[in-house]
């Protein structure tokens, strides 16, 4: 079995002690080469033994966990972020398809995160990830960020003000936009609702998300047109509750 190098950062001694210990247990494929309380220290070691994983807690004094990452030219490491429950943060790792484990950790996520973090060394996407992440933080409108999505080629990096509408067929997603062609994904609709459904984007139909900044008009028939004249259903169900959100 190949072993991942990896440091473990956390300021709280119990919260490092307790994950090394998980990770023994339970991820056998997991070499801790180093651990330490000290975000300033974690920049030093991770220079010098340079590891495939880093598992990163979000809060921490002087230094925290994005502010960390900041520090890297090039942060070509996998990251497992750890947070105590924090909607901006969790929604911006999301976002950047970086895994992440909510405090107190669940030994189940903790091995789907390792699974996962395993499966992207050897897809080496690590440091575009970090780098998209990085860019996003330093930009304050939702609709100006970008975000990943796990397509039948790869990776598509692409910005949110971008997409018109993600549109689910059998399980995948075919995500249309203003720019360029539709882009084919692997994940379901369900995967882009949870991602987006608060952030501008209104699913109005099972099968059909849209994107609440390329709206034109809606038809008393039911339907509403879109940028690029798409013309999307809205599920007769849900159109008084989409009708009061456009009225705000």
């Amino acid at each position: 079995m190949t072993t991942i190098k990896t440091i473990l950062i956390d300021d709280e001694r119990k919260a490092l002690a307790i994950l090394k210990n998980k990770i023994e247990r339970l991820c056998p494929n997991i070499e801790v080469i180093a651990e330490t309380q000290s975000p300033k220290d974690a920049i030093e070691l991770i220079n010098s033994l340079q590891p495939q994983l880093i598992f990163l807690d979000i809060s921490m004094p002087e230094i925290n966990g994005f502010d960390l990452l900041k520090k890297f030219d090039k942060p070509n490491f996998e990251i497992i972020f750890a947070t105590a429950f924090d909607t901006y943060a969790i929604e911006a790792i999301k976002h950047c398809a970086i895994g992440y484990l909510v405090k107190p950790i669940d030994n189940n996520d903790l091995v789907a995160a390792v699974n996962n973090a395993a499966k992207n060394i050897e897809e080496k996407t690590a440091l575009q990830k970090n780098q998209l992440l990085i860019e996003n933080l330093g930009v304050q409108t939702f609709q100006m960020k970008k975000m990943v999505i796990p397509s039948t080629e790869g990776l598509e990096f692409v910005k949110i003000a971008n997409i018109i509408h993600c549109e689910g067929i059998d399980g995948y997603t075919k995500i249309h936009f203003t720019t360029h062609k539709p882009i084919l994904s692997s994940q379901s609709i369900g995967h882009f609702n949870k991602l987006l459904k608060n952030q501008d984007f209104y699913l109005v139909h099972k099968s059909h998300l849209i994107n609440l900044e390329h709206i034109e008009k809606y038809l008393n028939e039911g339907y509403v047109l879109l940028s690029a004249n798409h013309k999307v259903p809205v599920s007769r169900n849900r159109r008084q509750e989409f009708l009061n959100n456009l009225k705000g």
